[in-house]
């Protein structure tokens, strides 16, 4: 079962500092031209207000380089090994910053291509401000990976039907939505998912800061290409 942990937040958050950190591995990039690559364990960039990170952050890692197009159209290419544990989260964010009920919508639109081999999970990686919080919202997923916590049933909420699970990592609490089928596009009503744990008073009125979408690689040995064709993330 995957499991995140401290070093995993403190990693995404020291990403800007460490952004000229040691290269990991020498994975390549598309042979297209990209506007951004990066082979760095913390390679980042903004582009057209998504910010996107290589986040290569757990332990026994391989190489994984990745490459962006805009914000919204970027992807990577990962070879970890075969072994437990999770590797990496590159992903793309928007940042939010605003409370539940202050909210008018929260949605975003994604339509990726992914391998149908390794181990990993497609999702978006929702957190308060203080990062007290961690929603995440498996869109499909692969291998041998699972959440954090015991169930807590299923919900049809936000367009989507989900297996939900409730745990803690040691530092937050973590809310998992797993689709009850892979899907590889698709739209999420986030605000109806964020009203719902609220009102299960499993968090208070949080401020929402990220929005993050990508990859949860556990392994990928041999080099595999994980792309977002398209993401988008609106709210009001």
């Amino acid at each position: 079962m995957a499991t995140h942990t401290l070093s995993r937040i403190s990693k995404v958050l020291l990403a800007p500092a460490l952004a000229l950190g040691a290269t990991v591995g020498l994975a390549s990039a598309p042979a297209s031209a990209a506007v951004w690559n990066s082979c760095e364990q913390w390679g980042n960039t903004s582009l057209n207000g998504y910010t996107l990170y290589n986040n290569i952050w757990g332990s026994g890692a391989g190489s994984q380089c990745i490459w962006a197009n805009s914000g919204t159209n970027w992807g990577v290419n990962a070879n970890h090994p075969n072994t437990g544990g999770i590797k990496s989260y590159p992903n793309s964010k928007k940042v939010i910053n605003k409370s539940i009920t202050s909210l008018g919508s929260l949605s975003s639109s994604y339509n990726v291509s992914v391998p149908s081999s390794g181990a990993y999970n497609t999702s978006y990686d929702i957190w308060d401000t203080d990062y007290d919080y961690e929603i995440m919202l498996w869109v499909n997923k692969t291998g041998a990976v699972g959440p954090i916590g015991t169930s807590q049933g299923s919900v049809t909420v936000g367009d989507h039907s989900w297996n939900v699970y409730k745990g803690t990592n040691g530092a937050n609490e973590v809310f998992s939505f797993i689709r009850t089928s892979n899907s590889s596009s698709g739209t999420v009503n986030i605000l109806p998912i964020l009203k719902w744990i609220k009102d299960k008073k499993w968090m208070g009125d949080e401020t929402i800061g990220d929005v993050q979408f990508g990859y949860e690689i556990t392994s990928s040995n041999g080099g595999l290409d994980f792309t977002t064709n398209n993401l988008t993330v609106s709210s009001s």
